[in-house]
């Protein structure tokens, strides 16, 4: 017995040195902290201290719903979690405690879901959302008093490299459901993206709006969270966009007239609405990650009057991605636009993300094949 149980202790040892010697801390890690870990499979693996805790597990996002995890706890009161291969992009994730949600100590924080929430990055191969030893750009915050909503509106600014020499074109760009302003700059890395596309003359230099995807007065934000709260927010949403958004924005900024407007999930709903609108505001109109609020099978476009783009004299460039392993609704939304515009005979770039979910780096990659096309 006492030799099967020294066996046992060497192979877990063993098996805890290869896993360190072939893997990596994840890049969403606090510095100084060696976890979370993945290895050349793509497992990962959480050391987090709860000593009092009699029960510790893994959970997280859309990415990570099939993912399998063990956790064990050691004589120190560290818990150790071992995971499946994780899909790559980036996840957020959360411990449950004890049945109470905790995010895991090692981490950022990003906000998701809501509220502040760990992420883990897992690596796809690819680097144009990486920072890049180009010129940079900065990011900043702004922000006014709305009288639509009756309250200060916060929103934040990509100024790209060398900004101020020139009259340059703006791409307003919405955040997803759960999420706010930070998200495009944190989980999107979009300086480091833009960076590099203006650096390799892949997109023409451009202002980017973050704008917050949440227009409601004191009393709508008593109404209950449903889609038609969500339909009230996007109409309150173009108001600003119109009234106050863009009125601001050129009058501060050096901008050239021209604009382009998209967003995920949510923020893509919002995107459409304010570019179906008004399609001669705009050269280009995005959705990344479809939704369609307010419509119902016979009538999908409900709330949303794509026909203008039919009737207007201008005809902005329409691109749709999605990725490959989002849920069925989205794909839902996905067809129903493709079919309008295969039936009315109106050009628009369809993107497929492969290998991911309802996630950021669908997002990323839509952003980046979108950035390219636009303002040319």
């Amino acid at each position: 017995m006492q030799y099967l149980q020294k066996i046992f202790l060497i192979s877990v040892l063993f098996s805890s040195m290869l896993f360190c010697q072939n893997s990596s801390v994840s890049t969403t890690a606090l510095p100084g902290k060696d976890f979370p870990k993945l290895d050349f499979e793509k497992k990962a693996q959480f050391r987090v201290y709860f000593p009092d805790a009699q029960s510790v597990t893994l959970e997280g996002g859309d990415g990570m719903k099939n993912i399998k995890s063990t956790a064990s706890k050691d004589k120190d009161g560290f818990w150790n979690i071992s995971t499946s291969p994780l899909e790559i992009g980036f996840h957020y994730y959360w411990l449950n405690v004890d049945g109470k949600r905790v995010n895991d100590p090692d981490t950022q924080l990003y906000f998701g879901y809501g509220q502040p929430t760990s992420g883990i990055e897992v690596p796809s191969g690819e680097d144009f959302f990486f920072e890049k030893n180009v010129k940079h750009g900065q990011i900043i915050e702004d922000g006014f008093n709305s009288r639509i909503t009756k309250g200060k509106r916060n929103f934040k600014v990509y100024l790209p490299p060398g900004y101020g020499s020139e009259k340059l074109p703006v791409l307003y760009l919405y955040h997803g459901t759960g999420e706010d302003i930070t998200g495009w700059e944190r989980q999107g890395h979009i300086a480091w993206i833009l960076d590099t596309l203006l650096a390799e003359r892949k997109a023409e230099k451009m202002i980017v709006v973050m704008d917050y995807g949440v227009a409601l007065n004191p009393e709508e934000e008593k109404l209950a969270d449903n889609s038609s709260k969500t339909v009230i927010s996007s109409r309150n949403l173009d108001k600003i966009f119109i009234e106050e958004l863009v009125p601001y924005v050129e009058k501060k900024y050096k901008t050239n007239g021209k604009k382009a407007i998209t967003g995920l999930s949510r923020g893509s709903y919002q995107a459409m609405l304010i570019g179906v609108s008004h399609p001669e505001m705009f050269t280009a109109i995005g959705s990344f990650s479809p939704v369609i609020y307010g419509g119902t099978e016979d009538e999908p476009f409900k709330e949303l009057p794509v026909d203008h783009l039919l009737k207007s004299r201008k005809k902005p460039y329409f691109f749709v991605g999605i990725g490959e392993k989002e849920e069925a609704r989205f794909f839902g939304f996905n067809e129903i636009l493709h079919d309008f515009f295969t039936q009315n005979n109106y050009p628009y770039t369809s993107y497929r993300s492969a290998g991911t979910y309802h996630e950021w780096l669908t997002w990323r990659r839509c952003l980046y094949e979108f950035a390219q096309q636009i303002f040319r």
